[in-house]
């Protein structure tokens, strides 16, 4: 299968570690050019080098906070000046804080909207100028909360799912442009953030991680996590040329945890 995506021209955000890294660098095999975005410059600094040798695609990083509008407009100008154009929007940000309602203040719900949804809203509306013109793609990563909701992570099952919204009402509006637009959604990925998460549900529990880990794997009809790439190798595909009629979807990449239809 033929995916076209040589010296197409992807923005990934959040693509200095986990699932993101793991979009850019299938991306940059494929022979796509990436701009890659954090905050943590070193970081990003780091990755380019470690991605560049994968493929013919080009490799370049800017440094950007994306709850921040002039931060935003900046990643996607300095995009358009190293690449002269971008076919490509891959949306992702990091997970906001767990916790139960009564924890949580306005400036919590708040941070949470502008990382998790709103920050999606504002870059597919910054991007969306470059899309037109060729007909390009979007994807906007979610959870596997978009399905059924997880347990102490309350801020992150309100917002994903309003990106479920956004996808589904955008993949109407942008089908006239040759554009389309998909969530894709991560069920138990080896990342370290779900480790974290791990982590977090061990302590809230009194025991080891470990045993976080081995309960998570037999409630997954694989019995395993699955691995960024197996995650970026559908996101790959959702974003070449050999995905023409897939639009306004949301996607489980989640070895079957997710049992509702």
């Amino acid at each position: 299968m033929e995916l076209h995506l040589q010296n197409k021209v992807a923005l990934v955000v959040a693509s200095s570690q986990g699932l993101g890294k793991a979009i850019a660098a299938q991306l940059v095999r494929e022979g796509a050019h990436v701009m890659l975005t954090s905050r943590n410059e070193e970081k990003l600094a780091s990755v380019k080098a470690e991605l560049q040798p994968m493929g013919t695609g080009k490799v370049a990083y800017h440094a950007a906070d994306i709850t921040k509008v002039d931060d935003i407009r900046s990643l996607v100008q300095q995009t358009r000046d190293t690449f002269g154009k971008i076919d490509i929007l891959i949306n992702n940000a990091g997970g906001p804080p767990g916790g139960s309602f009564d924890q949580f203040s306005d400036d919590d719900w708040q941070k949470a909207f502008e990382l998790n949804l709103l920050s999606y809203i504002r870059i597919i509306r910054e991007v969306l100028p470059d899309l037109k013109r060729e007909g390009g793609r979007v994807i906007n990563i979610a959870s596997s909360s978009i399905k059924q909701p997880i347990p102490g992570l309350l801020l992150s099952n309100t917002f994903r799912l309003g990106i479920v919204g956004l996808t589904k009402t955008l993949a109407e509006e942008l089908a006239p442009y040759g554009i389309t637009i998909n969530t894709v959604a991560p069920g138990r990925i080896a990342t370290d953030r779900v480790a974290f998460l791990d982590q977090m549900k061990a302590d809230r529990l009194g025991v080891n991680r470990e045993q976080i880990e081995k309960q998570s794997r037999q409630a997954i009809p694989l019995k395993r996590y699955g691995t960024p790439e197996e995650f970026a190798n559908v996101v790959t595909f959702l974003v070449s040329d050999a995905n023409s009629y897939m639009t306004g979807s949301s996607i489980l990449v989640d070895g079957g945890m997710i049992k509702s239809i």
